[in-house]
């Protein structure tokens, strides 16, 4: 079965990482060449490590990267795609736009996934004229070592569309869970609040950063602390993800907290930018609470 990966990033990489693993043909598809370079650069590192772990052999290691082709144009990357995933930056307008070139270029028969983390399935769906074949497979992070694949159901997603996204799922390795087309859906419905309620816990003064994350791995046996797991997703992602949410749902409880917006407008965004609730230095695994926060 041949898949087409749509934006080589974070996301992106591993998606194509594990269907390649698992013997599918991937055609991974970005804008920018040093973007897909520094894609398949990442793929091979993270094969690296599961060989070093000996959860993966050498030649297994080789015959993965050789599955991966890269592409810089939509047209050419999934002309053959019996399904595609779009990993593009959730952003509603990016991925509506990627989506109509999908259905213009696509297979007929081709399913249309999206990874996306909140924005709706049935609004993409309607983008294209296949709502039918437009489904959500919302992919956790790290891809390779996440168990969970979130499958969403759009207003017109079909059962068999549905079912086979299911079982490729489980082909994967992964556990495939079937949820309904509302903001946020299960995962970021639920997580979502709860980071943004430990912002606005420091926000208000009521403990630091390290005390907040403390709190939650030892008394809820959180492996990650809210406020790093928001720095590892991207602050503009939870940002973004919040929006929808009050947005789509009109309930104030949604609201991001104004310490969460001031961050994401000063370019402090978390692990990627280098700072965000804690400070990250390259080769570095030691947390450092950003100075800002510092008592």
């Amino acid at each position: 079965m041949n898949i087409a990966v749509i934006g080589s990033g974070t996301m992106g990489n591993g998606i194509a990482h594990v269907f390649a693993q698992h013997g599918f043909a991937v055609a991974l598809v970005d804008i920018s060449q040093p973007a897909l370079d520094r894609a398949l650069g990442t793929i091979a590192k993270n094969l690296d490590r599961q060989v070093t772990k000996g959860t993966l052999a050498e030649t297994d290691k080789t015959a993965t990267l050789g599955r991966i082709r890269s592409f810089t144009t939509i047209a050419e990357g999934v002309a053959e795609a019996e399904l595609v995933v779009e990993a593009a930056t959730e952003n509603a307008d990016l991925k509506l736009q990627i989506f109509r070139e999908l259905d213009q270029h696509a297979p007929a028969g081709a399913l249309l996934a999206s990874n996306t983390s909140s924005i709706s399935i049935t609004k993409i769906a309607a983008a294209t004229q296949r709502p039918t074949q437009v489904i959500g497979m919302h992919f956790m992070n790290p891809v390779p070592v996440m168990k969970l694949v979130e499958v969403i159901r759009g207003y017109a997603t079909s059962d068999e569309t549905t079912a086979r996204v299911m079982d490729l799922s489980r082909q994967l390795g992964k556990t495939p869970t079937e949820v309904n087309d509302y903001p946020g859906f299960v995962a970021n419905r639920i997580l979502m609040p709860m980071i943004n309620e430990a912002i606005i816990s420091l926000f208000e003064g009521v403990a630091g950063v390290e005390e907040i994350d403390t709190v939650m791995k030892l008394g809820m046996a959180h492996p990650m602390g809210p406020l790093q797991l928001a720095d590892f997703i991207g602050l503009d992602v939870c940002l973004a993800i919040l929006r929808v949410l009050h947005e789509g749902l009109g309930n104030p409880k949604y609201a991001p907290c104004p310490l969460l917006v001031n961050m994401v407008m000063a370019g402090r965004l978390g692990a990627k930018s280098g700072e965000g609730f804690y400070q990250y230095t390259a080769g570095s695994k030691n947390l450092v609470v950003a100075p800002t926060f510092t008592k």
